[in-house]
């Protein structure tokens, strides 16, 4: 059991005592705080803000404490009910609101829940914003407002359908080709949101869809972080239904894994590098992806003509570098797809609809299109060390033994070589550094990797 709060929101799991769990006090607090932290940073009398959750089986009590907290504090909520990440950042302008909340733990397992905060842009909120809402949680000083002022609950159901339609009104969305090609699609969704909103575009694309774990009664029928380790039950039917691919995404919908059409991973990695080859041969311009990305999405940049960019790893960094840079595309290697036509999210479901229209475009199968693509292994490991080391000081020696080669400081620390690259990068919570590595070959990713953990150990003296 166990409460972490960071600055993008609270999570933990549900039950136990407060201040180690998610409680109801502590979702109470949090929720408190935030809506504090957005009346001290306005002027208008009256403030709403969207809110929506995922499937899992404590979000609607986690729902209703959220709402009833924000209308105590004189903020009224749109209520968006069963709903999904991108779909709440999309909702957040719409309504011209001025933030949003999602219930959500992501990827975790069905015991945790999480708030997810937003500004009225429908994005994260940046590291200071969040320093400050947890600052306010910490003081547990709020102001609510008397009888005459509560706020007030909208329900709008339906926005996912909202969301979709703004999908299939994008300029790179092609439906009369992708309903030509009658493809034929297995969604695993987890048993949450996904089960609804994924189903849903694919049929408006005429699409043949075959479900698996599509009920959103927030029972995950596997681990819910969509690896290759969790889907073997999707691949096995992607291959026994002669699908065309499968569809895999999280309980809140931002993240994306496509299963190829033999029943292979096509790859979480090349999830964005396959939708940018597709935007980019359209629109060219500039990408970003954070530091621990595979360097694929680089090759296919310049291939179009467009300069790469890495970013600090997390979300609101991605987009942060994507605004400065002017990036047509982006995201995270972990299946995230930012396409800032829509807005500055992950988004799962204008992932599908794209790569659904470039491969409408050609005569491949997925599984041809991943092999068209450069071929990229990865390796991600990690090494637990005693709280009395000085990481800083360790990662520090690593850049100055390899100060020969491109390194970036950005985020712990990147070595870039030739044909491969470590990033090395300390745990915010325990002594662990997270070592990744990516190779033109498995082996070669591994060997690098244990290369690295072995010179860690010996400037560590462990």
């Amino acid at each position: 059991m166990t409460l972490i709060k960071s600055i993008s929101g609270i999570r933990g799991t549900i039950g136990g005592k407060v201040g180690d769990n998610l409680t109801p006090i502590d979702a109470v607090k949090f929720a408190s705080a935030y809506g504090t932290f957005l009346k001290n940073n306005s002027n208008k009398e009256k403030l709403t803000v969207v809110i929506g959750r995922d499937a899992r089986i404590s979000g609607l009590m986690i729902h209703n404490l959220v709402a009833n907290t924000l209308i105590g504090l004189g903020i009224d909520v749109i209520d968006l009910g069963l709903s999904t990440t991108p779909t709440v950042e999309v909702a957040v302008p719409l309504e011209k609101a001025d933030g949003g909340i999602i219930l959500t733990a992501s990827h975790n397992p069905k015991q945790w829940n999480a708030l997810k905060l937003l500004n009225a842009k429908g994005e994260f909120l940046n590291a200071d914003e969040g320093a400050l809402i947890i600052e306010l949680a910490e003081k547990d000083t709020y102001e609510f407002v008397d009888v005459d002022h509560l706020g007030t609950i909208t329900p709008k159901e339906g926005y996912m359908d909202t969301h979709i339609d703004e999908i299939l009104k994008l300029e790179l969305v092609d439906v009369e080709s992708i309903k030509k090609r009658k493809f034929k699609v297995v969604v695993d969704a987890v048993n949450s949101s996904g089960g609804i909103i994924i189903p849903a575009l694919l049929e408006r694309l005429g699409v043949e869809v075959v479900k698996l774990y599509c009920e959103p009664n927030g029972h995950f029928p596997h681990n819910p972080e969509p690896l290759k380790e969790h889907l073997t039950d999707i691949c096995e039917l992607v291959k026994r239904e002669k699908a065309d691919f499968g569809v895999v995404v999280d309980p809140d919908v931002d993240r994306l894994a496509f299963i190829s059409n033999d029943g292979e991973m096509f790859g979480e990695e090349y999830t964005l590098v396959a939708v940018a080859d597709y935007v980019l041969s359209k629109t060219p311009g500039n990408t970003v992806s954070n530091l621990s990305s595979s360097r694929a999405l680089r090759d296919i940049t310049e291939k179009h003509g467009g300069s790469y960019n890495a970013s600090a790893v997390g979300e609101v960094n991605v987009v942060e570098m994507m605004k400065a840079t002017n990036a047509i595309i982006g995201g995270e290697g972990n299946g995230g797809i930012i396409y800032p036509e829509t807005h500055y999210g992950r988004d799962s479901i204008v992932g599908v609809a794209l790569f659904l229209t470039h491969l409408a475009s050609m005569d491949k199968s997925v599984a041809e299109l991943r092999a068209s693509y450069p071929q990229y292994y990865m390796s991600k490991n990690k090494i637990e060390l005693t709280p009395k080391l000085n990481v800083d000081m360790i990662l520090e020696q690593i850049a100055e033994n390899y100060s020969n080669q491109e390194v970036s400081t950005v985020d712990g620390v990147k070595i870039d070589f030739p044909t491969s690259w470590v990033h090395l990068r300390k745990s915010n919570t325990e002594p662990i550094i997270r070592i990744y590595t990516e190779a033109p070959t498995q082996e070669d990713a591994d060997g690098l990797a244990g290369r690295m953990m072995e010179e860690l150990r010996v400037i560590a003296g462990i």
